[in-house]
């Protein structure tokens, strides 16, 4: 057993005051191979030192006694849509539905108020058929000592891209990530000309599931996800 300590930085937020789900997801998952789901329980809090148990295969979260996330191996078996062109997810941006009425703004991977080079701004458009897409230049900061993008900024990547495409909602609510399930199969590099693609699977009560995928510039594909969002009031963000 592992046990390290974790601090989620004001800088990867998503909700006011919390963690985003798919960072931290991939915080979580980091020191299990393969093909991993993780399971949110809690709200990730900002700038606290959090305790992180993994072992061969599984992993928690805790703040305190309380379980933040859990992390085990798990298999994913999706066929994603074909990776649409870079321009053609440049025009779909321009449709972003966040840019008129976002509920967290400053969100990490989404947020429309976040500077280039700070905030990840993947900003996700109709394409078709329910797809939603956008493109994605990855920040220097971003990589690892290989000079590659590091792997909880594809789980970023992958986690509001899916949300997007199970919008609308109806009035008053919001949405926060109950699951994720992520298979990384390449990597991406800083400045690279990425896709990120997210798709709707199926909606039951108040669950709503999703898949996306990234691309790199080469139309290869790097990352995919399916994600379990849940609904809830949107007061309970304010």
């Amino acid at each position: 057993m592992h046990i390290d300590s974790l601090t989620v930085s004001h800088r990867f937020q998503g909700p006011p005051r919390s963690g985003n789900g798919g960072y931290v997801c991939g915080r979580i998952a980091d020191r299990l191979p393969g093909t991993v789901s993780v399971r949110l329980r809690a709200p990730p809090p900002l700038d606290t030192p959090l305790r992180l148990e993994s072992g061969c295969d599984s992993a928690q979260l805790f703040d305190g006694a309380t379980l933040i996330g859990e992390a085990h191996g798990s298999a994913l078996t999706m066929q994603p849509p074909a990776a649409p062109s870079y321009e053609e997810v440049e025009a779909a941006s321009h449709r972003f539905l966040g840019a008129r009425q976002h509920p967290f703004p400053h969100c990490f991977v989404c947020g429309p108020a976040r500077a280039a080079g700070d905030g990840l701004r993947i900003l996700p458009g109709a394409i078709g058929d329910g797809v939603v897409g956008a493109p994605w230049l990855p920040d220097a900061s971003l990589a690892d000592a290989d000079g590659v993008v590091r792997r909880e900024f594809l789980w970023a990547a992958l986690d509001c891209t899916s949300g997007f495409s199970v919008l609308p909602l109806p009035e008053g609510l919001s949405m926060v990530l109950g699951e994720f399930c992520v298979s990384i199969e390449g990597s991406a590099s800083p400045g690279e000309r990425c896709v990120v693609t997210g798709w709707p699977l199926c909606h039951e009560g108040r669950k709503r599931s999703a898949g996306s995928a990234v691309y790199g510039g080469n139309g290869r594909l790097i990352a995919q996800a399916r994600a379990v969002w849940i609904e809830v009031p949107l007061a309970d963000w304010r």
